[in-house]
């Protein structure tokens, strides 16, 4: 079966940057799917974007659909055969239609009846008549953050389609979208467009668009925009500052790049190097120039999408962009700075945090009273950590009354803490004002100071909390507050610090304070959806750390699966016991006990007098004697022991089991007995739940 090459490409107006990567691996996603359900094969799928298009280009696809089977029913079992077995007309008469003889079908049980079934060869079309159905159908099936409607077709995508190529090797696969019809022509560089470009095959497609000033390959684009940057920006010991993410944005805002030297007054350089990376990068997409110190210099890079403008007119134009913007800034800066930053929290009152939560002056008062409880659990931090969490707890919100932060939300935490510095706060106070925001991201730093930590876990579980304490949760995929985001830094911080601070009781505490929004729910039913929240986010947390999914599943179903850093020690201490004897003996003894505590009464207590038996005396003894040690042992971090006399019970419960009968027939010996079972396995619950555990060969 001979192949060619397969090109579909959408040709758009500019869709925004932030959409492409996501957008490419979609394409490639959904397009191999929609192959492999078409039963066409290939060797590889390729996909790349520019601002003003989308390609897709399939190496090799086969030119016929591979034959599949289908089956067909027939009669039902009492149609085609007789009391003797032999077939009826009804057998005779389905196998002749399908060209079988009836001893080659087949019978097969659907819907709760046996039928007859001949299983038929259906042989594939041909690529060129398979194409022009698969190409709108994986078109339509893209989708964006925001799409749009730009006809009256109701078509929807990011930005409305201006034309269609479809090639299969050198023959034009037609098809109509909306009110376009694709074919073989495409368009060059949007600045020296002269109209639409005609190709006749695949390779003539790659080879045109090249001439007409278009690096299709978003890959070969990145390396040419490093290349540039560091051509401008070379002689006199410069170097750029290259942004991973800003590289990206910038790749997929140019289609041909340049990359233009452009220079601002050495005068901006006393602004703080946030406010000038921020101003260059977040708001002109500019790279910063370095010099060998690693310190800012009044240089910076744009990449422009026009090779053919003179430089001249794109480093006039930039410079004169960013005079202005740097202008603004330092009237910001300077503006902000006529006062402390402290007098900037009263004007929080007027800012609306949510709705349903208030201001942002409400969640002030609400993270100065959860770092005040923190601090009191926690017990780790020194006097002057104590009291620049607390002074940062107040601060912590207040650069969000700025003119710097209303003009550069991303300055918020970062602008706060020089704010905090220049009006004579302490170090640690200004310090914990930029931490508290992290880990803003996945893979974001954490904060380095336990005073930043602190505040951090208050502002996140206050953010938490409050969602759903107002019914703003988390469903599906969707998660406009960023809840499965902050929940993550959460568990981050108190196992980076080291907090043993409870999931609850940071919720407990939380609630409280936010007890007059509660909506619906009582409090208590609040607490528990919140702690289920992050009993999942748990799950995925450590098993993202390459923890074994039956390890992590054992210590979270135990009572303290939310003290987070002992949850920790636990699984990567039961991890290393997985192929040790002791592990599997405690095990062993534990579902022993667990199957029949699951019997007992929880609200009712021992009663030592109804212990008759010798081995049940005996059983209670070394019960006794191994909480007070395990008790110990746990304090002290001493994991092994608690397992070895975990592991030791196993001996006087085999005894119990042998000798004892636990569902006696008179009501009170049996309660007794399954309380005295249910006391042991809460025990062993300290530790794990063993019953998860899977050890190798039993799994």
């Amino acid at each position: 079966m001979s192949n060619r090459d397969f090109l579909l490409e959408i040709g758009t107006e500019e869709i925004p940057a932030r959409f492409l990567p996501d957008t490419l691996q979609q394409l490639k996603n959904l397009a191999a799917k929609l192959f492999a359900e078409n039963r066409l094969f290939y060797e590889e799928i390729y996909t790349y974007a520019t601002p003003r298009r989308l390609v897709l280009l399939v190496k090799d696809l086969e030119e016929q659909q591979r034959p599949k089977e289908e089956k067909k029913k027939g009669p039902s079992r009492k149609a085609a055969f007789d009391e003797q077995g032999n077939p009826t007309k009804a057998a005779l008469g389905f196998a002749n239609k399908m060209g079988f003889n009836v001893e080659d079908l087949s019978l097969e049980t659907i819907d709760k009846g046996e039928y007859l079934v001949a299983l038929e060869r259906v042989e594939g079309r041909g690529a060129v008549e398979v194409l022009p159905e698969l190409a709108p159908s994986l078109i339509k099936s893209l989708s964006f953050p925001k799409s749009m409607y730009w006809d009256e077709t109701l078509i929807r995508f990011a930005r409305p389609i201006r034309w269609l190529l479809c090639l299969y090797g050198g023959v034009t696969i037609s098809f109509s979208l909306g009110n376009l019809a694709a074919g073989n022509t495409t368009r060059g560089h949007r600045l020296h467009d002269s109209g639409s470009i005609t190709v006749n095959n695949v390779q003539e497609y790659f080879t045109s668009l090249e001439e007409a000033g278009v690096e299709l390959d978003q890959e070969r684009r990145a390396s040419l925009i490093e290349e540039e940057l560091y051509r401008a920006a070379s002689g006199e010991n410069m170097f750029p500052r290259v942004d991973p993410g800003l590289l990206e944005e910038v790749t997929y805002l140019v289609e041909h790049p340049s990359g233009v030297l452009c220079s601002f007054s050495a005068d901006y350089l006393n602004l703080p190097e946030e406010v000038l990376v921020t101003t260059l990068q977040g708001h002109q997409r500019y790279f910063p120039v370095e010099n060998e110190r690693a310190e800012i210099a009044p240089y910076f890079v744009t990449i422009s999408n026009n090779k053919s403008a003179p430089v001249s007119n794109i480093r006039h134009g930039n410079e004169k962009v960013i005079r202005a913007r740097l202008a603004d800034a330092r009237f910001f800066y300077e503006e902000d700075l006529r006062i402390p930053l402290k007098d900037y929290v009263p004007r929080l009152k007027n800012i609306l945090f949510q709705e349903d939560l208030g201001s942002l002056y409400d969640k002030t008062e609400r993270l100065q009273s959860l770092t005040e409880y923190i601090l009191e659990k926690v017990q780790l931090l020194d006097e002057t950590e104590k009291q620049g969490a607390l002074r940062a707890s107040y601060l912590a919100k207040a650069d969000l009354a700025t003119q710097m932060v209303d003009e550069f939300p991303e300055l918020q935490g970062s602008i706060g803490r020089e704010y905090a510095l220049k009006s004579g706060e302490s170090k640690a106070a200004a310090e914990a004002l930029y931490e508290h925001y992290l880990p803003r991201f996945a893979g974001d730093e954490l904060p380095e100071t336990r005073a930043g930590a602190v505040v951090a876990l208050s502002d996140k579980i206050d953010h938490v909390a409050g969602c759903f304490a107002v019914g703003l949760r988390p469903s599906g995929s969707q998660d406009p507050y960023g809840l499965r985001r902050q929940s993550l830094g959460i568990l981050q911080v108190l196992l980076e610090h080291n907090f043993a601070l409870t999931i609850r009781e940071l919720t407990a505490k939380t609630l409280v304070l936010l007890a007059e929004k509660l909506k619906e729910l009582p409090r208590g039913e609040v607490e528990k959806d919140v702690v289920e929240f992050f009993h999942q986010r748990v799950r995925f947390f450590m098993q993202d750390k390459g923890m074994e999914y039956d390890i992590v599943e054992a210590v979270l179903n135990t009572p303290t699966f939310d003290n987070i850093p002992f949850t920790w020690q636990r699984i990567k201490f039961l991890q290393s016991q997985q192929h040790g004897e002791v592990l599997q003996k405690a095990s062993t003894a534990y579902i022993r006990v667990a199957n029949l505590a699951q019997n007992a009464d929880e609200e009712k207590e021992l009663a030592e007098g109804l212990l008759l038996e010798p081995e049940e005396k005996e059983l209670h003894k070394n019960m006794v004697e191994a909480e007070e040690k395990i008790s110990r042992e746990i304090k002290e971090n001493s994991l092994p022991e608690v397992l070895h006399s975990l592991a030791e019970l196993k001996t006087p419960i085999d005894g119990f089991f042998d000798k004892v009968m636990v569902m006696a027939e008179d009501e009170q010996l049996r309660m007794n007995r399954l309380v005295l079972l249910k006391k042991l396995r809460d025990l062993y619950l300290q530790l794990a739940d063993f019953s998860k555990i899977v050890f190798p060969g039993n799994n």
